[in-house]
Order: C-alpha cells, then structure tokens, then sequence
C-alpha cells in the first residue's frame, strides 16, 4: 500500500473534484465518518457544511483541506467492507480518527484506491499539526495495516512499481501513424476527463501538446454563432492536417457546451494544487543564479511541468501558461503569481541574455547556485529582476561597463 497526504485551502475544490468523479460513474462514496447520517442522505451542500463548520472556528488558517490517498496493489482483493475498516483504522492511526472524511473508492485506473476528503481544524477550533505525518504517522499506519489486512506491501518495490496512481497514457499523435479518428478521440477524452482548465485558451493549450487542436472557426462565421467546434491534428508549426472532425461525430460527444462546464468547476478544483506548483517553479528559478529560458524550460519538464509562451506575429512575448502533468492542472502565469507572468519572466531571461555580451564565447550562462553560497532571506514572489542584479555574473557586466566608460574618458582626455 502507498499513502499519500496533500493539504490545500479549498475544501470545496476537494469535494468537487471527488463528487465530480462519482457523477461520472469513476468513483463511489462507501463511507462518511462524523456526519451523523446514512450515505444515501448526505447531498452535496451537507458534506460541504461539515467541514466548513470546523474551518469557520478557525478562519485565519486558509490551509484546512486533506487529502490522503491510499493506493492498493492490482494483485489486492478487497471487498467494501475491508475498504472500510482499512479507512477508518488508518484515520485512527494518523490522529484523525475523531475528525468528519469522507471516503470514496475511485475506480479510473488499475489499481483500487480510496480518496479521503478531511479537515485539519477540530471541534475545539483548533489547527492540527500534519507536519511531517507521511513520514511519521502515515508510515507506520501503512506498515501496519499491510500486516493486518494482508496487503501487498510497498517495502522495497522497485519505484516502477510504485501504487501511485499513474499518469494518463496520451502521447502525441503523429499523422499518418495512427487512425486520425482514434487518435482524436483519445487525447480529447483523456483531456477532459482528467486536466483541470479553466478557459477554451487553456484547454486549446493542452490539446496542442499533443498535436491536437479544437477550432470555433472565425468569429463572423455561421459555425461560431452556433457555437460549432470542430477537432483536427496539427503538425509541428502548428497548421491543421488531415481531415478535421466535429465535435458531434467523437465519441463522448466534446462540444463546446461540454468543454465549458468544466470551467467552474475546475476553477475550485485547482486550488488544491496552486500552491504546490508554485513552489516547484520557485524551485527551480531558485536553484539557478541566472537561467536561460531554455533551461527554464527543461528544468519544469524534469518537474512534469511544460511553460507555453505565447508570441505574437512580431515575436513579442505576450502570455505565457503552465502545465502540471502530475496534478493535471492547467495555470496561467498571472494565476499564480506576478513573478511568473510573461513579462517578469521575460525581463529574467533578457538579463541573463546580456551577460552573452560580456562573458567570452561558448560559455554557460545559466549558473548554478554554489553549496558554499550561503543561504539567502526569503524574498516576497515578483522580485525576479531584483534577483538576477544580484546574482553571480552581473558583477562580470558591471566590471565590463566601468571598464568601458574608462577608455571612453581616457580617449576624450587624449583629443
């Protein structure tokens, strides 16, 4: 078994994301503790009130959503009843066990798993400390309920291996190697059914990384006043190929109305994840003293993100979206923070560019942070161009300008 433990500060996105599954037919509630009634009684609106009657005792904590996740192995048979008990025994185990969750059995990958929705503030409007529980609490609870369930247990498993829930297998399609139907359809439908986007951009976005682009035709046309759309694959500079087909004609049936309804929802959902994906792009611009934006961008891959900069006809830098493979979340960079909107990170990059103008030929200009540099105070997100004057290397462009107003002041003395 593998257990994993996210906090967030959106109890409403966690319950959406959960119920969302269940009225897709992928998940079922099997189990509500604390709620003082049956299953079949609690609506939407009663889950929420729940948990927010906790979170109102304690307003001024704005991280107060959990979610725990624990993963079986495909070779584990398990009834509902022992889904049960294994919740209930690890909620106890980890300290929680006196706290309202809602537990669901997802079935979209294959593997069981359960997802429990939860809060961390308790009836006496106090915040409990999770720091640390996945390698405290948690781990000793999954070791001990592998024993006493029988369970496969996780202990040594190749990372290969792991329970995690895996990825979506969409990869890109590329025309003439697969069906031009099939291949649509299996990127759309694995793009609406597991990505978190907010706008027809965004969701337009995560289609072409995949060669796939949906179209509502020009906006004077017939096809865009009756909300039309239509699929068709692109190749690498972005033109349409092949034949184009509608929305009607695909499996699942993607229409715009369709594509829109997740937009309010995903808004919610998303929150959970914000906070997260924030900090592993914070990661690596902090890792680097300066950093090109091809490093940049190799540098999220490694972290499952992918940065689209958007450009103009005449090459100006106007927008850029984010990515996240691993939670399926899509963000623009003004949606997560000024520091990573197109115009700061833009302004990161020209200053590393201008270090090409004083350094010698071939080298590297994206620096590595030294070990041996001490650590420095926490900045406030949006100081991107404050870090870049600071970091190694300027000093080599100052050194350069001072040394160049000097043989312009000693050619003047010399006329």
């Amino acid at each position: 078994m593998v257990t994993k433990i996210i906090s967030g500060k959106s109890i409403r996105g966690l319950l959406l994301y959960n119920e969302h599954k269940v009225s897709n037919g992928e998940a079922k509630l099997i189990m509500a503790s604390r709620f003082g009634t049956e299953l079949n009684r609690l609506d939407f609106d009663a889950k929420l009130s729940r948990f927010e009657h906790l979170t109102f005792l304690k307003p001024n904590v704005k991280t107060n959503a959990i979610h725990i996740m624990l993963n079986f192995d495909r070779n584990d048979k398990i009834d509902l009843a022992t889904f049960q008990k294994i919740a209930a025994s690890y909620m106890e185990r980890i300290g929680f066990g006196e706290q309202p969750y809602l537990v669901y059995e997802h079935q979209d990958a294959n593997h069981p798993h359960l997802h429990i929705v939860t809060t961390n503030i308790n009836a006496q409007g106090e915040r409990m400390d999770i720091h640390g529980i996945g390698r405290t609490a948690s781990e000793s609870a999954r070791k001990e309920l592998e024993v006493e369930f029988g369970l496969v247990k996780a202990e040594g498993r190749q990372k290969s291996e792991a329970l995690a829930i895996p990825p979506v297998d969409i990869r890109k399609v590329i025309y003439g190697k697969t069906p031009t139907k099939r291949a649509i359809n299996n990127i759309v439908s694995a793009t609406l059914r597991s990505y978190k986007f907010t706008s027809f951009t965004e969701y337009n976005t995560i289609l072409k990384l995949f060669n796939i682009t949906a179209d509502r035709g020009k906006e004077e046309t017939i096809m865009f006043e009756k909300r039309g759309l239509v699929y068709s694959m692109i190749d690498p500079s972005g033109k349409r190929i092949g034949i184009p087909f509608k929305a009607s004609q695909l499996s699942g049936r993607p229409t715009l109305d369709k594509v829109e309804s997740k937009f309010e929802r995903s808004k919610e959902i998303r929150k959970t994840y914000r906070d997260s994906i924030r900090e592993r792009i914070a990661k690596v611009i902090d890792r680097y003293q300066t950093i090109t934006k091809q490093t940049f961008m190799e540098e999220l891959q490694k972290q499952q993100i992918v940065a689209v900069f958007r450009q103009n006809e005449q090459g100006f830098t106007y927008g850029v979206t984010f990515i996240d493979h691993r939670t399926k979340c899509v963000f623009k960079g003004s949606n997560l923070d000024k520091a990573y909107t197109a115009k700061a990170l833009t302004q990161h990059f020209t200053m590393t560019e201008q270090l090409k103008t004083y350094l010698p030929k071939g080298t590297h200009t994206s620096y590595l942070k030294t070990p041996e540099k001490p650590q420095q105070s926490k900045r406030e997100p949006g100081n991107l161009l404050d870090m870049v004057l600071e970091k190694q290397g300027f000093d080599q462009i100052e050194r350069g300008l001072t040394k160049k107003k000097k043989r312009r002041k000693q050619h003047q003395l010399t006329r």
